[in-house]
């Protein structure tokens, strides 16, 4: 999807509760990213981190910024990604995918997008 649509989002990158610690059941969903960027060496990208809306705004938002900084370090240091072809970003709570208002919904808007640049 990422090089047809330009634009990959995932669950399949999970993190502690309320922490940038990537979880080791995610390095499967990396794995596949990481091969499909290796693919593709011409292609940089831009990480998104997304967040539920529980918790405070700012600390939301501060934390997707660091989720998504992981995801970038961990393509980088494990999967030898250039660190020059991604950026990170972070939107905390501001771009939910679905509503927040059950524990699925809330499950669908934590999330990494990869938007081809």
């Amino acid at each position: 999807k990422l090089m047809t649509e330009g634009k990959f989002a995932t669950t399949g990158i999970l993190f502690d509760f309320n922490s940038a610690n990537i979880k080791v059941s995610s390095y499967g969903t990396l794995k596949d990213i990481a091969a499909v960027l290796k693919e593709n060496a011409s292609i940089n990208v831009k990480i998104v981190g997304h967040t539920d809306s529980d918790g405070d705004d700012a600390a939301n938002l501060d934390l997707s910024q660091k989720r998504a900084e992981a995801v970038k370090a961990i393509l980088s240091k494990e999967f030898g990604i250039d660190e020059n072809r991604m950026q990170a970003d972070g939107k905390g709570e501001t771009q939910p995918a679905v509503l927040n208002t059950s524990p699925e919904g809330k499950a669908q808007n934590r999330r990494v997008e990869f938007i081809k640049l």
